[in-house]
């Protein structure tokens, strides 16, 4: 068993048994570990102790704030201890979109080199080009060769091929706590008009903030459009630099994630602690 799937399970065991405070040693008793060693685990994963992270659910208290305040999700984030003085994404992402030329020539004449990496929420799928990553996405039970038929079904006429070397410095960058240098990460997308804008206004968010999908439709100028908005956030082909796990319902709830909802609850705390 993994690192990121023990704390997983400890992460649903904790949800599942808040209102009872487990403790320590039931936590890790769960996760199939002593209670040291657990400690230390998660504590290295997520950057605060157990003891810390159950007392700062952060969703059930944000959907506290919100359905007994007016305040605003923004100021609810920072109330719970999401906000942080990090960059905006968008400081250091640089998004572009595929043309509509680049689109009708199916990756013709185009290199696609992908990869399968292990990362603090799981495997990740990853293909990247000249011009910038192209999808990121988590894996559970889907096998290398039919990862690589989708990608190639995305990209008929490109030439995908499996090069972990190229691939693996993307994921050094995304999760070395030190990264070697401050070069911008690029993206190369495919999507509407429609998803490309939702997608650009995810990478505004702060890290450790969350924002909901009414926010978004209202800073797209689409403020009807909050249904639809959920539908581009669950198209984001980006996984984690696209931060489509920042984004809650108005309530305070989780909402939807295409990856699921623990890796979306795991993204997050793992945000709070910067």
């Amino acid at each position: 068993m993994t690192d990121y799937e023990r704390i997983a399970m400890a992460i649903d065991f904790i949800k599942m048994h808040a209102h009872r405070q487990p403790s320590l040693h039931d936590v890790a008793t769960h996760a199939g570990l002593s209670s040291s060693h657990f400690q230390r685990l998660f504590s290295r994963w997520a950057g605060i102790s157990p003891k810390r992270f159950l007392q700062t659910l952060t969703l059930e208290y944000a959907q506290q704030l919100l359905q007994e305040t007016d305040m605003s999700v923004f100021d609810v984030s920072s109330t719970v201890g999401l906000s942080s003085g990090s960059r905006l994404y968008d400081h250091f992402v640089q998004l572009t979109a595929v043309t509509p030329a680049e689109y009708k020539q199916q990756g013709e004449g185009l290199d696609i080199f992908f990869g399968i990496h292990s990362t603090p929420f799981g495997r990740a799928f990853i293909a990247v080009t000249a011009r910038g990553i192209c999808q990121l996405i988590f894996v559970d039970k889907q096998s290398k060769p039919q990862l690589a038929q989708n990608l190639m079904q995305a990209w008929p006429l490109a030439n995908c091929v499996e090069d972990t070397v190229q691939t693996a410095a993307i994921v050094e960058q995304l999760f070395s706590p030190e990264p070697a240098n401050e070069k911008p990460l690029s993206l190369w997308v495919k999507g509407t008009n429609f998803q490309i804008n939702v997608w650009r206004a995810l990478l505004t968010i702060p890290e450790g903030n969350l924002q909901s999908y009414t926010t978004i439709a209202q800073q797209i100028g689409k403020p009807k459009a909050t249904r639809a908005v959920g539908t581009a956030i669950g198209a984001n082909p980006v996984a984690l630099i696209i931060p489509c796990h920042r984004v809650i319902r108005q309530s305070g709830e989780l909402g939807g994630y295409r990856w699921g909802l623990t890796r979306k609850q795991a993204m997050i705390a793992s945000e709070s602690r910067k």
